[in-house]
C-alpha cells in the first residue's frame, strides 16, 4: 500500500522508530540511519539471546540498515543527500542538536521542498519543556496515567511495557499518512510533524478531564474499577484463575445479575438503574466476586458466555499465544532470521481486505546494507565507502 514511499529512520528507541515500523509493513522502503559505535541502543534493551537483542529484531523488521556518524560534517552531508531521495524523515534529536547538525527541518527542506518530517521528542519541539529528555516513563507520569493506574491505597503504577512510546508511534504513524495523502493528493507541501510522549496519551483521558472541567472532580486510583460502570473489575476463580468483566451498558449489567442468580437485582431500582447502581458499586462488586469464587474459570465463562455477558480470561503470554481466536487471526507469526532461526512476532494490526501487511524480515545486522544504500542510491563507489569507513564516518 505504501510501495514507492521511501522512509529514512535517524531516530533511536522506541516511538519515533515504531512509527516507521509500522510504515515499513505496508510497504514503505524503511533504512535505519545508525551510529557506527554500537547502533540504535534498543539493540541492548531488554532480553538477549546469543548476544542479540530480540525487542531490536521486532522493532526493526522490515528495514534496512546504513550507519552513519552524524556528529562528523561528512556524515551530516550524506543525511542531507539521502534525505533529497526521502519522502519521509524521522527523527527523535533534540532541536538544538539538529540545527547544530544542520538536520532539522528547515535545512532538510531546503534539500528537498516536498518533505515530511516527523520529529517526536519528549514533551514537544515548542514550550518551557521542550529541550528537556523525555522517556516513556515520563509521558505515562504526566500524562495522567499513572496516577489513575493502581489500588486506591497504593502508589501511581507505571505499565510493564511501553505504553507511551507506543501511543505515540500509532497517533505518528497515522499522521504521516495523512499529510502524505495531504501532498500527493492535494498537492500540499512537505511539512513537519510534531509529537510528544504525553499528548497522544493524555488525549485518551478523557473522561478525566470532562469531569475535571465540567464538574471540579479529579480522579483517583480505584484498581479496576471505573466510575462509569459496574461490574467492572477483575474476579478470582476457584482454580486461582483470573476473570476480567464490564459491565458497560445498562444491558450487560443486567445479564450479569440473571448469570450469577441474582434476578432479585434486575427488579432492583438501585442496581438496574445505571447512575443508582454506580453508588452501589462495592455491593455489585461483592455479589459477582462470591459467585465466581465459587466457580472455575472454565465453569464460570461457560455461564457468561451462556447469558452473554461481557466477560474475558486475564491471559498470560502462553494464553495468549494458545488462544484459538489469536491463532485464528494469524495474530502471531513465525518469521525466519539469519542469527536466531525462527522468531515469534506480532504479525501487522490492521487488516484490510485487498491488501495485507508482512514481516519479510526482522531486525538486520548494524550496518548490512551500506553498500545497497550508499551505492545505489548515492552512487558511492567501494574505495569511496571504504574511505568513509576508514574515517569512522560509517
Amino acid at each position: 500500500m505504501l510501495d514507492g514511499i521511501r522512509v529514512l529512520d535517524m531516530a533511536t528507541l522506541a516511538a519515533a522508530p515504531l512509527a516507521a515500523t509500522y510504515l515499513g509493513e505496508f510497504g514503505a522502503e524503511v533504512i535505519k540511519v545508525e551510529q557506527p559505535s554500537g547502533g540504535d541502543p534498543i539493540r541492548s534493551w531488554g532480553h538477549q539471546r546469543d548476544g542479540v537483542g530480540l525487542m531490536w529484531k521486532s522493532v526493526s523488521r522490515n528495514k534496512k540498515s546504513v550507519t552513519l556518524d552524524l556528529r562528523q560534517p561528512e556524515g551530516q552531508a550524506l543525511l542531507r543527500q539521502l534525505a533529497g531521495h526521502a519522502d519521509v524523515v524521522v527523527a527523535n534529536t533534540r532541536v538544538r542538536t539538529l540545527e547544530r547538525w544542520g538536520l532539522d527541518y528547515a535545512s532538510l527542506r531546503a534539500v528537498n521542498p516536498k518533505l515530511i518530517m516527523l520529529h517526536i521528542t519528549g514533551f514537544g519541539l515548542t514550550g518551557p519543556k521542550s529541550e528537556r529528555p523525555g522517556f516513556g516513563t515520563l509521558g505515562e507520569a504526566m500524562s495522567g496515567f499513572a496516577h489513575l493506574t493502581g489500588e486506591a491505597a497504593g502508589p501511581p503504577t507505571l505499565p510493564p511495557f511501553m505504553l507511551a512510546d507506543g501511543v505515540a508511534s500509532l497517533n505518528a504513524a497515522y499522521a504521516v499518512a495523512m499529510a502524505l495523502y495531504h501532498r500527493d493528493v492535494h498537492g500540499g507541501p512537505g511539512q513537519l510533524i510534531d509529537i510528544n510522549l504525553v499528548d497522544p496519551l493524555a488525549r485518551l483521558l478523557e473522561q478525566t478531564l470532562l469531569a475535571y472541567d465540567q464538574l471540579g472532580v479529579v480522579g483517583e486510583r480505584a484498581g479496576n474499577r471505573w466510575d462509569i460502570s459496574a461490574p467492572r473489575n477483575t474476579y478470582r476463580t476457584s482454580d486461582g484463575r483470573w476473570l476480567a468483566m464490564s459491565g458497560s451498558s445498562p444491558a450487560l449489567a443486567l445479564r450479569v445479575f440473571r448469570a450469577i442468580g441474582r434476578a432479585d437485582l434486575v427488579a432492583d431500582a438501585d442496581f438496574s438503574d445505571p447512575q443508582r447502581r454506580l453508588a452501589r458499586a462495592a455491593e455489585v462488586d461483592a455479589a459477582v466476586a462470591e459467585w465466581v469464587s465459587a466457580h472455575t474459570l472454565a465453569e464460570a465463562m461457560a455461564v457468561f458466555d451462556e447469558f452473554e455477558v461481557a466477560a474475558a480470561p486475564v491471559y498470560d503470554i502462553a494464553d495468549l499465544v494458545t488462544d484459538d481466536q489469536m491463532k485464528h487471526r494469524e495474530v502471531f507469526v513465525p518469521v525466519e532470521d539469519a542469527e536466531l532461526g525462527t522468531v515469534t512476532v506480532q504479525a501487522p494490526v490492521a487488516r484490510f481486505s485487498g491488501t495485507r501487511g508482512e514481516v519479510a524480515h526482522l531486525g538486520p545486522r548494524l550496518g548490512e546494507h551500506n553498500a545497497a544504500v550508499y551505492g545505489e542510491l548515492l552512487g558511492l563507489g567501494a574505495t569511496e565507502l571504504a574511505e568513509l569507513r576508514s574515517r569512522g564516518v560509517l
